[in-house]
């Protein structure tokens, strides 16, 4: 958002727009109406008192067009936003802040469905991968993955705690064939040497497994007895998990489930899923996807604001003028 200075500067342009429609006693825009910004923008739609109030459609000159509700020339209530390059947020606002509950379908094809915050994905959400078909569903902080998740797969699933987009803590990994691996991620000692010198933000937790188990209940605050039906699971999958865990060591049974930027080397100590199954999900090319989706919001994000500070102002004329 523009500051107030500049706000007011683009007001004194208001007086050029063109304006068919209602007006109440005191030659205010009430009611329906149609305007027609200098710079080529239109609004189509209701006023209260000289301001967009209720529902309307808003189109910038950019081919982006806002569709929803308004209150005193804020995106308000419900309302869904098209942006130039072809990403589409559809979902609650808040004084023109995504804010509540809305869904972002990214340029890419990924989506995100869950809460919003002062424009950032913030409480619970999921986050959908479109070239893999993986999602994360749980916690987010400030457009940041974190608090208690889990990342499903096409056949695996990782459930723990994550902390800045990187799992952290104990947690395990679920396989199809009837078992599951316990451990924890954990910085190397080589990394909590370097961090103590030198802290570095981009520092990724190891997997350190420590048991196979059958399949059982669990929650990062403990684990409990097998379901009725997660007990007959593993019943009729025990002969394909002793052959798995005989035929596999520790190291080469769980994937790496990191969900932000990593490099491909020095990942010899994780173990990789084509012992397990015929199916490898890329964290790390789910998490440049996610990271290109969240560069496209941010981008999305500075034109919506200017948009609405530099651009729809600029609609608002005083009585006089009209």
């Amino acid at each position: 958002m523009s500051d107030l200075g500049s706000e007011e500067a683009e007001e004194i342009e208001a007086d050029l727009g063109e304006y068919d429609g209602e007006r109440n006693s005191e030659g205010e825009r009430h009611g329906r109406g149609k305007a027609r910004l200098p710079n080529g923008d239109t609004y189509d739609g209701e006023y209260e008192h000289g301001f967009r109030s209720g529902r309307g459609t808003y189109r910038f000159r950019s081919g982006a067009y806002y569709t929803g509700e308004y209150l005193q020339n804020k995106k308000h209530g419900q309302g869904t936003f098209f942006y130039p390059d072809g990403s589409k947020y559809e979902g609650d606002w808040v004084n023109d802040q995504r804010h509540g509950y809305g869904e972002y379908t990214y340029a890419n094809g990924d989506i995100y469905t869950g809460e919003w915050f002062n424009h950032n994905r913030h409480g619970q959400g999921t986050y959908v991968y479109k070239d893999t078909g993986s999602k994360y569903v749980g916690g987010w902080v400030n457009g940041n993955q974190e608090g208690e998740a889990e990342v499903i797969h096409l056949n695996h699933r990782f459930k723990g705690k994550f902390l800045n987009g990187n799992p952290v803590g104990r947690g395990k990994y679920v396989f199809d064939i009837g078992c599951e691996q316990h451990g924890e991620y954990i910085l190397s000692e080589q990394d909590k040497g370097e961090e103590e010198e030198e802290p570095s933000l981009l520092v990724e937790p190891k997997w350190k497994a420590s048991e196979i188990t059958k399949l059982t209940l669990w929650t990062p605050h403990g684990e409990n007895l097998p379901s009725p039906r997660e007990a007959s699971l593993v019943t009729a999958a025990e002969a394909v998990e002793e052959r798995a865990a005989a035929g596999i060591t520790e190291e080469e049974k769980i994937p790496s489930i990191a969900v932000t930027d990593e490099s491909a080397e020095g990942r010899d100590d994780e173990p990789s899923l084509h012992e397990v199954s015929s199916e490898v999900f890329s964290a790390e090319r789910d998490a440049g996807e996610e990271d290109e989706g969240s560069r496209e919001e941010e981008e999305n994000k500075d034109q919506e604001d200017q948009g609405t500070a530099s651009l729809e102002d600029k609609e608002d004329e005083s009585k006089e003028a009209e």
